[in-house]
């Protein structure tokens, strides 16, 4: 059983086959194609993710800067004039003397001419933000607060650990000590 094909027949068979064997090249290009664009696509993808991310910590750390700066300026005003106050206390420890002397002579206009100044100078600092750190002889010795001098030996078992006297006040400039009380304590 022999088939004979005409020559046209054959053509025909060739353009079919040469047809399904295009489409088969244009499918596979296609899904080559389409494999190419899924990977660009992923690629871009982790892209945008890297970027998004970094943007985010970027933004972040802006934040924490303008929080930490204005936390900064905020202390700066508060502080601002610490060291002319600093300067200021021996002063006012001068006049505390001054008025302890004083007050032992009998010149009343004396003494209160120089307790009207020292009040002047004393609300003077009290409005920029100066307050005495309350140390009383009796009180619990705190090394965080107080700065110890030097140790004698207490009269009594009560007085162990506590302030015997108080040396130089001390002075805070807001929640800032800025000189510590020197007192000294029972041993």
């Amino acid at each position: 059983m022999f088939s004979f094909m005409s020559k046209k027949d054959t053509e025909k068979s060739t353009a079919v086959a040469d047809e399904a064997q295009g489409q088969n090249e244009q499918v596979h290009d296609a899904g080559t194609e389409n494999e190419t664009n899924r990977e660009a696509a992923s690629a871009t993808q982790l892209d945008l993710e890297k970027e998004r991310e970094r943007y985010l910590r970027l933004f972040a750390e802006f934040e924490n800067y303008k929080k930490r700066t204005g936390r900064e300026r905020v202390e700066m005003f508060k502080t601002a004039g610490q060291e002319v106050i600093a300067a200021m206390l021996p002063v006012l420890d001068d006049f505390d003397r001054a008025l302890k002397e004083i007050e032992k002579s009998d010149d009343d206009s004396l003494y209160k001419g120089v307790e009207l100044i020292s009040n002047k100078l004393r609300e003077t600092l009290r409005g920029k933000g100066l307050q005495t750190v309350e140390t009383k002889v009796g009180d619990t010795f705190d090394a965080e607060i107080h700065e110890a001098v030097t140790q004698i030996p207490a009269s009594t078992d009560d007085m162990k650990g506590k302030i015997i006297d108080v040396l130089e006040k001390g002075y805070a400039l807001g929640d800032k000590i800025i000189r510590y009380p020197k007192v000294v304590i029972g041993q």
